[in-house]
């Protein structure tokens, strides 16, 4: 039986949302399916469109990015149609996990942007979340934009040892 290739891209953000416990971004997803070269990106962007609409996924706008989740509806489809994505496509998704699934963590869960405030100050907002619980929600108020985007840039890179820091010194 020959299948339409929008359901195959259809099933394939569905698994890649059901192997993960965190939200992951549209350019997480893009960067697998492009990069596999299962199609291109404007047919890839309708594809999410159609799903989000279609209820089978969430979609919700962090900063400049767009995370995206796997609703109820969405997890009984792929029950029913799972099979219809080859071992192969399964395959290259499963070990791309395997092997980045720390690093797409990480990159939805630490969250870090500045912007002047009223003050004419510069506020660095940083967000470390677990599963979607923030364990870390802090905003220092620095006077150059330059050192705003260091604080951010900063707390990309360290946020771990910060936070551990900060649990070892509190608790």
């Amino acid at each position: 039986m020959t299948q339409d290739p929008l359901t195959l891209y259809k099933l394939i953000v569905l698994y890649m949302l059901n192997k993960v416990s965190f939200p992951m971004t549209t350019a997480q997803i893009s960067d697998f399916i492009l990069d596999k070269e299962y199609t291109n990106f404007m047919t890839l962007q309708q594809v999410i469109n159609e799903i989000t609409e279609a209820g089978l996924i969430s979609a919700k706008s962090v900063g400049n990015r767009t995370h995206l989740m796997l609703t109820e509806e969405g997890s009984e489809t792929l029950h029913f149609f799972s099979s219809r994505i080859s071992d192969a496509i399964k395959h290259d998704i499963d070990t791309y996990f395997s092997e980045n699934e720390f690093a797409l963590r990480n990159e939805v869960s630490i969250l870090a942007d500045y912007y002047k405030s009223t003050s004419g100050e510069y506020e660095a907002h940083l967000v470390a979340k677990d599963h979607g619980i923030r364990l870390v929600d802090i905003t220092l108020s620095v006077p150059l934009e330059e050192i705003a985007a260091s604080v951010c840039d900063n707390w990309r890179q360290k946020n771990q040892e910060i936070y551990q820091y900060l649990t070892r010194e509190l608790f």
